[in-house]
């Protein structure tokens, strides 16, 4: 029997923990969450809703990966959206289908996901360690033997590390695993917002914060490509006292 080890209790965490765990795998795995609880960043996704995945076709997912769609592919292969929506149902968490194809929970809970996530790894006998800080992983001669943590040395065969970006540090998402990377010698890109609202040189959207706005449409265009816009969508947006806002806005960060 092999000891792996996942590193983070969010959601692609508790994914690879009930992966590593199911079928006729005979794997003793071990979920090492830094938090009280796992799947933090989980609860407040999707305004507490938790837009899980989308029913559209593959390719219009694949439209909308900004950089190296083709890296998904062998991913989406083996675990689907159809294969989420089925762990999720299988495990007490219905789901449901709403406009533009978004699939939330039925209960509109994101706690429901996680809790139906959890349950699906504990079904498959996946141990628990809350509160619980990998501080180094312990590699000798190009061989994985375990992780340094607060309570000391954990030995393993294997190990997974879903820690997350940088993106919420108070949910956890605090670097890890690109600290990780940099021991085993490993490059890192530098990092880049992405899915965030944007601030504006104007002070006057600040007096509509809190407006929303339904059906606009948005042009962001470059400067030094004034024929050609950088980004165009139409959707909903939001004031906010900083500047702009809402899904159009969070989409277009991801091209700016």
């Amino acid at each position: 029997m092999k000891t792996i080890l996942i590193i983070g209790g969010g959601a692609a965490g508790l994914a690879a923990a009930v992966s590593a765990s199911s079928g006729k795998r005979e794997n003793r795995v071990i979920l090492l969450e830094k938090n009280e609880k796992p799947g933090k960043k989980i609860y407040i996704s999707g305004k507490g809703r938790c837009n899980l995945t989308n029913d559209q076709d593959m390719s219009v997912h694949m439209k909308n990966v900004v950089s190296n769609p083709r890296f998904l592919y062998s991913a989406y292969a083996a675990f689907s959206k159809e294969d989420i929506k089925r762990l999720l149902e299988e495990n007490g968490c219905p789901v449901k289908t709403e406009r533009g194809g978004r699939v939330f929970p039925v209960s509109d809970h994101a706690s429901d996901v996680t809790k139906a996530l959890v349950k699906a790894a504990e079904k498959n006998g996946v141990e628990m360690r809350l509160n619980t800080c990998v501080r180094e992983l312990i590699v000798e001669d190009g061989v994985f033997r375990g992780v340094r943590t607060d309570d000391g040395i954990l030995e393993a065969d294997a190990c997974i590390a879903a820690t997350g970006g940088i993106s919420y540090p108070s949910t956890g998402s605090t670097g890890d695993g690109y600290r990780f990377a940099r021991t085993l010698g490993m490059k890192v890109s530098a990092c880049y917002p992405s899915l965030v609202p944007m601030e504006c040189g104007e002070t006057w959207p600040g007096e509509l914060s809190g407006l929303s706005l339904k059906n606009i449409s948005v042009r962001f265009m470059d400067p030094s490509r004034p024929k050609k816009p950088l980004y165009e969508d139409f959707g909903e947006l939001l004031f906010t006292h900083f500047g702009i806002s809402g899904p159009v806005v969070l989409s277009a960060s991801a091209y700016l």
